[in-house]
């Protein structure tokens, strides 16, 4: 399953005529080199679609389009979408409507949809809504310039073609949204892991690793323009593999995070996602060796049950991701983070089961969750053989107790940072004043501290002193 919706406090958001987009909505920010076109980017979802995007913008620089941050001066409009949830297709499909309302008043406009919605929906944009005018798949970028003159020609374009090769390892991307402080880094695409509730092996294709030393050189060249934190993104990075045209070399996940993490202790690494199947001792112990990898890790459990982990495909059981969130305990210690996703009401999960779900919340004591109650998509395996029986109104109910009972564990894993000093990344200013600053630890909390003289991307050792439950409040030491 692709990443979970994560918004940054850092990132710019949309100007004031596209206020009402939800949070989790990314928006090109503005780029005035003097090039003849405009491009605006919206992207939905998960981190790897944001790091899509930046790779969209990098092919199409070179075609001579600036970004922008406003719609309405766009000449092409494209929406990097989701699939993962209904409510995602729907939000795009609105916004859709309300952009082709944009390209009533400007002629020449061009509108495009990216990403997983594409192949599953190309045929009702282009032939049956007719509101786009591309699209286009995640391994078709490349093929973007030819396409948009294709349309510039009158014709509508369409590529969706998945591979088995794609991974863009050569291009550099433009930092959308950028703080400079932060950045992605897709070290793979695509996902062989047929979860049975998930499209995304159906709208990413199979899994390939990216070349480790471009990734490693990516990191080089962040790092020398300023850049003090890189997030290794794959929908299962545990499972990256890498090997030399020769075989002289193969890398797997812990190497790679070595690698990275050796490029500059000055480096903050972080990666998501791990799969409790995939993740093993060995990252943990390279964990444990550099002070710069951070403590966190994105473990989805999905469901507590080992009947329904079985009907999710997710091929471990409950015994088996209890195990490894033992070992994260005791090879990193009872600081690091855990955050995970869970699913409430799939297919045939009964009230003793999702107690089931609830009572894995009390065990693995996570920091963070992401959780939705079961949304059928149209391709996955679930749709295909199972039964969605749930009732909405009791997979409500079982969600709201599952984020109650998170939020219970988020608070008290807040209440025991305090008292203790962190080294906090500084990201940039507080939401709620100018006269303090917000970062985030190693265990990806954030953290709120007086300004004083410090600066975005310094590096600060701040003792939390309260917490407000979703975030430590300080002073630095």
């Amino acid at each position: 399953m692709s990443q979970p919706l994560i918004t940054l406090d850092f990132l710019d958001k949309a100007p004031a005529a596209e206020a009402a987009l939800p949070a989790d909505v990314r928006v090109s920010a503005a780029t005035r080199t003097g090039r003849a076109r405009k491009l605006y980017i919206e992207s939905y979802g998960c981190q790897m679609n944001f790091s899509d995007s930046e790779i969209v913008s990098s092919i199409l620089a070179d075609e001579g389009f600036d970004t922008t941050e406003d719609v309405t001066t766009a000449d092409l409009v494209l929406l990097n979408t989701c699939s993962i949830r209904e409510k995602a297709e729907q939000t795009v499909r609105m916004r859709l409507k309300q952009i082709n309302s944009h390209k009533k008043r400007r002629p020449g406009m061009l509108v495009g949809v990216l990403g997983c919605m594409a192949e599953r929906l190309k045929s009702k944009f282009l032939e049956e809504e007719k509101i786009v005018d591309l699209v286009v798949g995640p391994d078709a970028y490349r093929d973007l310039p030819q396409l948009i003159s294709q349309v510039d020609g009158g014709q509508k374009a369409v590529n969706v073609l998945l591979s088995r090769e794609e991974t863009y390892a050569d291009i550099t991307p433009v930092r959308l949204n950028s703080n400079g402080i932060t950045a992605f880094i897709s070290i793979m695409r695509g996902c062989d892991n047929m979860c049975s509730f998930c499209v995304v092996p159906f709208t990413r294709g199979r899994e390939r690793s990216r070349d480790a030393h471009s990734i490693v050189q990516e990191a080089r060249d962040l790092v020398a323009a300023g850049y003090k934190e890189v997030t290794l993104l794959g929908q299962n990075v545990d499972s990256y593999k890498w090997a030399s045209a020769d075989g002289t070399e193969h890398v797997n996940f812990a190497q790679l995070l070595e690698r990275v993490a050796l490029v500059s202790p000055a480096l903050r690494v972080r990666f998501s996602t791990s799969h409790p199947k995939d993740i093993t001792d060995e990252v943990l112990h390279t964990m444990a060796r550099y002070d710069n990898i951070c403590k966190y890790i994105h473990l989805p459990a999905q469901s507590g049950n080992s009947r329904v982990l079985e009907l999710m495909n997710r091929t471990y059981d409950r015994p088996w991701y209890e195990e490894r969130v033992r070992a994260i305990r005791r090879i990193l210690g009872d600081d690091c983070a855990i955050s995970t996703d869970m699913i409430a009401g799939f297919c045939s999960e009964t009230e003793d089961e999702h107690q089931d779900s609830l009572s894995l919340l009390d065990f693995a004591q996570y920091d963070m969750g992401y959780n939705f109650f079961y949304s059928e998509r149209p391709g996955t395996l679930a749709a295909r053989k199972l039964a969605d029986d749930i009732p909405l109104e009791t997979k409500k109910r079982r969600l709201q107790e599952i984020i109650d009972r998170q939020q219970l564990h988020a608070r008290a894993r807040y209440a025991r940072m305090v008292g203790k000093v962190h080294q906090v990344l500084v990201e940039g200013p507080s939401k709620r004043s100018a006269e303090h600053l917000s970062g985030r630890n190693s265990q990806n909390q954030v953290v709120i501290f007086p300004k004083q003289n410090f600066q975005k991307g310094d590096y600060v050792q701040v003792l939390a002193t309260s917490t407000t439950g979703a975030a430590l409040l300080g002073e630095a030491v």
